[in-house]
């Protein structure tokens, strides 16, 4: 049995968030201790809020002056309604609050039945009860009730650098599901706005949105997450980041936005997605190739089967990254227009140096006839193409017939393939830049 113990000092929010449960027909009021219990199992959260009012004292130093607690039984273990009151009029007892008033609720939302616990913890002389080592002290209480009760042993799912991530099954502990996932993908993954932090959570079925708004003249800016089936549809009531854990809140996400920027490098990603675009045939094909890659595309649709947006998501680097940080060529325009005209195929630019997706005047390349690119070309391509210059072509080009003919340099060892390839003067610009930055940072020797 696995109990998880918050203090806080929102009396009304937590009743009202097993009000919640008990309304939907999720949950059901078990019992309560100095509290009025009329015994149909629902629950009238003024009421209740009143009596609750009654044992708090005129004034107090505690802080944080309730405490809500869940009991989760291992999910093979089958309880009786009785057999749960009991277990949570012993653990209340055993924690030191058996004097306390306190109401307990089963929620029944999910397949693994299981307690919450409402309690007040400050005495009507304005002391609280001692919430030091209460992890400890609850722990060596679960395994008593435990082994008096014949239970399974449950501990809380560590989480490894190697556990994979999986997607939300609707038939498991959803909310302990959805919250190990946003750890996991925080851990892990590389990430620089919401929408690229949605695409990876997409990938295992969770959305993301942020909640704004005004209570009791007070602004709040928060997120929300939902589980979704495979088409995107919730599944669940949504969760709050705070009832997540600190790790899903906005300044956490926020915080990882800023280290991303630091530790985020396009160039490996855009080389994969490059080489594999230009053996790629049309939409489906190029989806299968960025897969066998272990690059995922997510793709963003309007209502009318439009293309918005693009996300690599590049599970080698775990690095996600939106389209237009790779370059135009790899953006949902680009992608939009190439998939409805496949011989339309974006011209890719691979002489990218820099840490960023932003071009230098050596990005310039050939241009039959003075065209520009779909991608879009430099004033130092007009320049070049109006005076009749042939600018340095990148590794895939688009031929004035619309082929690109690679069968003359067959058995050549690769020496001519098609795509990106290793720029020997490319690599000392970008170490030279590097060592620049580094000693600018350092500042002149004195």
């Amino acid at each position: 049995m696995v109990a998880k113990i918050s203090l806080g000092n929102s009396l009304y929010g937590s009743l009202v968030y097993n009000g919640e449960k008990i309304n939907k027909e999720h949950g059901r009021v078990l019992d309560t201790n100095k509290l009025y219990n009329d015994g149909t199992g629902t629950i009238n959260i003024q009421r209740v809020f009143e009596d609750f009012k009654r044992w708090m004292p005129q004034a107090t130093k505690a802080e944080k002056t309730m405490m809500h607690i869940s009991l989760n039984p291992h999910p093979d273990d089958r309880l009786s309604e009785a057999q749960y009151i009991q277990i949570a009029h012993e653990y209340m007892e055993k924690m030191g609050f058996a004097e306390m008033p306190y109401l307990v609720v089963k929620h029944e939302d999910i397949d693994r039945h299981h307690i919450h616990i409402v309690a007040l913890r400050v005495r009507p002389d304005g002391s609280a009860i001692d919430s030091k080592n209460n992890y400890y002290r609850s722990k060596e209480i679960t395994r008593e009730i435990e082994r008096k009760y014949g239970l399974h042993t449950a501990e809380r799912q560590k989480i490894t650098p190697d556990m994979p991530i999986k997607k939300i099954d609707p038939n498991g502990d959803i909310k302990r599901q959805v919250a190990n996932t946003v750890k996991m993908v925080g851990m892990r993954y590389k990430f620089q706005t919401l929408g690229e932090y949605n695409a990876i959570l997409s990938v295992y079925n969770i959305r993301c949105e942020e909640a704004d708004g005004r209570v009791n003249g007070r602004e709040y800016h928060g997120l929300v997450y939902f589980a979704t089936d495979d088409e995107g549809k919730t599944i669940a009531t949504p969760f709050k980041a705070s009832r997540l854990g600190k790790f899903a809140g906005r300044e956490a996400i926020g915080q990882r936005y800023e280290r991303a920027k630091e530790k985020i490098d396009v160039r490996p990603t855009k080389r994969k997605v490059a080489a594999v675009m230009a053996q790629s045939s049309d939409k489906d094909d190029f989806i299968a190739r960025m897969k066998a890659e272990n690059i995922e595309l997510v793709l963003r649709y309007t209502d009318d089967g439009r293309i918005y947006g693009a996300t690599y998501i590049d599970h080698n680097t775990r690095t996600v990254l939106n389209g237009s940080r790779l370059g135009k060529e790899f953006s949902a325009n680009a992608l939009e227009n190439w998939f409805n005209h496949p011989e339309d195929k974006p011209i890719i630019q691979t002489q990218g140096n820099t840490k960023d997706n932003s071009t230098t005047p050596d990005n310039s390349r050939h241009q039959s006839h003075g065209e520009r690119s779909h991608s879009g070309g430099t004033a130092s391509d007009d320049q070049s193409n109006r005076h009749g210059q042939t600018a340095q072509s990148s590794p895939v080009q688009s031929h004035p017939h619309g082929y690109d003919d690679t069968s003359m340099f067959d058995g050549l060892g690769g020496l001519f393939s098609v795509g990106p390839a290793f720029d020997a003067q490319e690599e000392a610009f970008y170490r030279e830049m590097q060592r620049r930055k580094k000693k600018k940072r350092r500042g002149p020797k004195l």
